[in-house]
């Protein structure tokens, strides 16, 4: 009787997992172009599309929870920084002191979270930041997009002052694997 409780435990748990990872699918591809030259701004590491290579493009994120599992990448807001142009949701550029993100399309909501704010959690420490922009992961390579591929579908496009919040090395910028929640 109790291997049977268990396997039905575990049966019941991987259909959840999987119909859970099954909620957010690529919706798209778009071809790279190569961008005109200077017109690519790779500040903070940030990649430039490949000329023929195929981008994935998503409309959603993966569902949220308390603790949403995310990806946190480093992005300027400020006036010619990577970000490209203002922000979406005030057509402003902010200070990268300022503790500010963008997030994936589907998390980002149509800019039903602009002017929210998150708190995002790693490394043993937490810091709340502001929604001002969406990382677009349905369209890029294009001049809008600065000539960068699509936002994967799980990213925290985050400011410096949020990287210094969490307590990252400079040297260890650019990727770390987070949790966020609305605050």
């Amino acid at each position: 009787m109790k291997s049977s409780t268990i396997f039905s435990i575990i049966f019941l748990l991987t259909i959840c997992l999987a119909t859970e990872a099954q909620q957010c699918r690529p919706s798209g591809r778009i071809r790279g172009k190569k961008a005109p030259s200077g017109q690519c701004n790779t500040e903070n590491d940030s990649d430039c599309c490949v000329k023929g290579k195929m981008y994935t493009t998503y409309t959603c994120s993966p569902p949220l929870s308390g603790h949403t599992k995310a990806y946190l990448t480093l992005n300027s807001f400020e006036a010619g920084g990577d970000g490209g142009g203002p922000s979406e949701c005030d057509k402003k550029y902010h200070n990268d002191s300022t503790p500010v993100v963008a997030l994936s399309t589907g998390w980002y909501n149509g800019g039903g979270r602009c002017h929210n704010n998150i708190t995002i959690s790693a490394n043993g420490r937490s810091v709340v930041a502001m929604v001002v922009d969406e990382c677009d992961s349905t369209m890029g390579c294009d001049a809008e997009h600065d000539y960068q591929p699509p936002c994967p579908n799980n990213i925290v496009d985050a400011s410096k002052a949020v990287w210094e919040a969490l307590g990252v090395r400079k040297e260890d910028w650019g990727g770390l694997d987070i949790t966020w929640s609305d605050a």
